[in-house]
């Protein structure tokens, strides 16, 4: 299958800053593609060069094979971090604003519906909580029935329950065919949605890959924890690595099943016991030394 979109040895040089340097990646159509990275590491920068709000030094960026132009405008969805609307108008008066300045849109009706703001349509934007401005901004970048959706952070300051929904919608619009190219500072959020992730870190790509792929690729052990106060009499003789965070003492494990015995044979105390696998903040942690939200 030919990409959506490919990137070809990107650069961005401000004066005697490298904000990007020789970034390549493809994306398939259809999926979600997480661009992730603390700040500073030049994903802004790189999804700005994308979107052609800023020229690039040196590279090319393709779309559906060639050189973007006039189409490639029209044929993308872009919800920025922070969006100003007017205020003063009410939700389906800037739905239909926006739905005028284009000659290809999808069914609005549809849109509402996809993006749950049926309820909101008489508030005006004034009124909106965070969450509910999100929903809106993202029908937004909808609204030209796009084939790629850009979205920057869409999720960030929002609560549990406002992300989740900003997720289904997102699995939605994947199921309809759509590609969505998504920045986040949430690892669990990038693990649930993605396809296929790069990470960045100045301005470089340092891993990239399905997220089973990424783990599988650094990780070949799982994680054993008990609360500091049930292990730390065992801990300067434990063989096997540890990490100390807080109150809790986690084990690196090769095997969960020998490392239980083990703890068995110690007479470790197992009531706050917990078992898990990596995670993509511990693959951030590892590849970056720190975690992606400092």
């Amino acid at each position: 299958m030919n990409p959506i979109l490919e990137v070809r040895h990107l650069k961005k040089q401000f004066a005697e800053i490298t904000a990007v340097d020789d970034i390549s990646f493809q994306i398939q159509p259809g999926t979600c593609f997480g661009l992730l990275g603390p700040n500073g590491a030049g994903k802004t920068t790189t999804i700005e060069m994308i979107e052609g709000l800023t020229e690039p030094t040196g590279g090319e960026i393709l779309y559906q094979g060639k050189p973007r132009d006039q189409r490639f405008k029209m044929e993308a969805g872009i919800q920025f971090q922070s969006t100003s609307v007017m205020d003063k108008l009410a939700v389906i008066e800037i739905l239909k604003l926006f739905y005028s300045l284009y000659s290809k849109r999808t069914d609005l009706d549809a849109l509402i519906q996809t993006c749950g703001l049926e309820s909101l349509l008489p508030q005006r934007a004034t009124k909106l909580s965070g969450g509910q401005k999100q929903r809106l901004m993202f029908a937004l970048a909808l609204i030209n029935d796009p084939q790629i959706v850009f979205l920057d952070e869409p999720t960030t300051g929002l609560d549990p329950q406002s992300r989740r929904n900003l997720w289904d919608m997102i699995e939605r619009i994947k199921a309809q065919g759509k590609t969505v190219l998504l920045t986040t500072h949430y690892m669990d959020e990038a693990e649930i949605l993605c396809d296929t992730l790069v990470i960045v870190d100045q301005g470089k790509i340092i891993a990239q890959g399905t997220p089973k792929e990424l783990l599988k690729q650094h990780f070949d052990h799982f994680y054993v924890s008990l609360d500091r106060a049930d292990f730390e009499s065992h801990l300067p003789h434990w063989p096997e690595a540890v990490n100390e965070s807080h109150d809790v003492i986690e084990i690196q494990s090769q095997s969960v099943e020998v490392t239980l015995q083990q703890l068995q044979q110690h007479q470790v105390n197992l009531r706050s016991l917990r078992v898990r696998n990596p995670t993509l903040e511990d693959l951030f942690l590892k590849l970056t030394g720190h975690s992606l939200r400092e």
